[in-house]
């Protein structure tokens, strides 16, 4: 194949499937785009080899661009998001047993992650004064839309995810193995790996991500700056292929033909009956056989998804003032704004606004406090549990 060469890195998750797509069908060959991807294990990995330049582009947690850039826990190296690659499609998963617990402590709908966040203080409580160990979560990084949602989660019921229950770090595909295990009792990770938990019957699906935050930046594809201004055409025809992609993937006639794509061994390699389900947001959450359905699942293209929205960066940067990651800054604010570019996405695929998706605040979380991407402040002192005032 004759074409400009990209080296790719990607995670095993469905939110990787327009970039596998792209490939796959065609769409990167057609931009006349010859793109090797290369499946990683873990997010350090992917970063690293980003950003040191052995990977031309990949598909990131959203906060490790922003981290990057602003020079969090590691060298600093400005990122470019310039295209989403999925918003929402994590979910918290729990073992048979704490689901018996929570359930026991439910007071209300469990559907609500109020009830089961004040559920797991009563959880929580009861393990501290009968002297057992802390309850352990996993997810798959500190910078990590999994690590800020299960905190959100937690803390907006009063557990303090620093001094009641323990937080480690796992690899997507290792998370059922070890919540079998016990090594862990719940995670937070991204498609298909909590349906895999479930299908293997250690796991029941808590909650979807998006009962949490109604539209949640999850991955990216991630570019170095200096490499987009180095190769402004070369990023045109990159996004653009990533759009025909994101198109594709959410027309349902093709899901079965995306799902077999996808579950190719060198791609995320489970069952395509399992990737379907992920695709058309119909889960089986509980090892009975228990399905749920949400639209909202995981997010490729419709409802605008693709196109970055610089209010997501924001809420991403006050979850890591909140927790201690990073200091305020107006300057530092900005400059994580400026990681997601609505404008190269308009450039590259001829639209521009915002596409209507009806979330007032474009992140619509639960806990029903509005945000706002200039209100830091605001935000931050409407939560109780934090590591840092601002």
């Amino acid at each position: 194949m004759t074409g400009t060469p990209l080296t790719i890195g990607f995670i095993p998750l469905v939110d990787a499937s327009a970039l596998i797509v792209a490939v796959d069908k065609g769409f990167t060959a057609a931009e006349d785009l010859d793109v090797n991807l290369v499946r990683e294990v873990s997010w350090s990995n992917v970063r690293d080899k980003l950003n040191i330049g052995l990977f031309d582009a990949a598909h990131l947690l959203a906060p490790v661009a922003i981290a990057s850039t602003l020079g969090l826990s590691q060298v600093r190296v400005p990122i470019l998001a310039p295209f989403n690659l999925g918003l929402n499609g994590n979910a918290i998963t729990v073992s048979p047993a704490l689901h018996a617990a929570l359930m026991g402590e439910a007071d209300g709908d469990p559907v609500n992650p109020m009830v089961t966040a004040k559920a797991l203080a009563r959880v929580v409580a009861a393990r501290r004064k009968a002297g057992e160990e802390p309850l352990t979560f996993g997810m798959t990084f500190p910078f990590s839309t999994h690590n800020y949602q299960l905190r959100f989660w937690m803390a907006a019921g009063g557990v303090d995810p620093d001094e009641d229950v323990r937080l480690v770090v796992l690899p997507p595909p290792y998370m059922a193995e070890s919540i079998s295990n016990g090594h862990i009792d719940a995670f937070c990770v991204g498609a298909p790996w909590n349906s895999i938990a479930v299908d293997l019957g250690v796991g029941h699906i808590l909650h979807f991500v998006s009962d949490i935050l109604e539209r949640a930046a999850e991955k990216v594809l991630a570019v170095r700056e200096p490499w987009a201004q180095a190769n402004p055409e070369v990023l045109v025809r990159l996004i653009r292929a990533h759009g025909r992609a994101a198109d594709f993937i959410e027309n349902p006639a093709n899901r079965a033909e995306v799902s077999r794509i996808l579950s190719a061994p060198d791609r995320i390699g489970v069952d395509p009956e399992v990737l379907q389900r992920t695709l058309d947001g119909r889960l089986k959450v509980s090892p009975d056989g228990k399905f749920r359905e949400s639209r909202r699942y995981l997010l490729v293209g419709r409802e605008g998804a693709a196109r970055p929205d610089p209010a997501q960066a924001a809420w991403l940067y006050a979850q890591m003032i909140r927790w201690g990651q990073a200091a305020y800054s107006p300057e530092a604010l900005e400059t994580a704004k400026r990681v997601f570019r609505p404008d190269l996405y308009d450039t590259a695929l001829g639209q521009s606004g915002q596409p209507p998706h009806g979330v007032r605040d474009g992140v619509g979380a639960f806990d029903g406090a509005p945000f706002d991407p200039s209100d830091i402040a605001g935000h931050l002192a409407s939560v109780a549990i934090k590591r840092r005032p601002l």
